[in-house]
């Protein structure tokens, strides 16, 4: 097959992945959501600062540093128990919420083209937020993910999302990225 023809078709495959993860946060479905984790997904969201021009590598938190989650599976399943309760204060009532992902790229694959089995991909989201009639929050930001494949199809196996704002107007942060 044409690489170019080949390259394209994964990339139409990742990004219906990312539209169907997109759909299934955005339906609560979260247990199903999880089902497209790694066991040892990493998934990460470092603080942005305003860095000085010539300190580029200071605009968002190191791996060492503070974040606003950085956390395995383990504590993304208890986060989604938690929510599943209908004792989560900041989700009773649950939001309503869109996730938009879009510009998709595929950054790495690995071993080959013609046999991918890890994918790096980069994307940008707009993730919409509401509740309680008034109470919106937007985010927006890039992600970088890495994909393995499985014979039961795609997994997330990391995610490291930048969000574009440094403060964060939202009054809670339980959405997933």
């Amino acid at each position: 097959m044409d690489p170019k023809l080949a390259r394209a078709l994964l990339c139409a495959q990742i990004s219906e992945f990312f539209a169907t993860e997109a759909d299934l946060l955005d339906a609560r479905r979260y247990d199903d959501w999880l089902a497209l984790l790694e066991e040892d997904i990493h998934y990460r969201m470092p603080l942005a600062r305003n860095a000085r021009r010539a300190e580029p590598q200071r605009e968002y938190s190191q791996e060492q540093d503070i974040h606003w989650f950085d956390e395995g599976i383990a504590t993304l399943r208890q986060r989604v128990a938690q929510i599943k309760t209908g004792f989560h204060w900041a989700e009773e009532p649950p939001s309503r919420v869109s996730h938009l992902v879009t510009n998709i790229r595929l950054l790495d694959i690995q071993p080959s083209l013609e046999a991918p089995s890890e994918v790096t991909t980069s994307s940008r989201f707009l993730i919409y937020q509401n509740r309680l009639e008034v109470e919106t929050a937007l985010f927006v930001g890039k992600r970088t993910d890495v994909l393995r494949w499985h014979e039961s199809g795609w997994k997330i196996a990391s995610r490291l999302v930048h969000l574009d704002q440094n403060v964060l107007q939202a009054k809670a942060l339980t959405t997933f990225f």
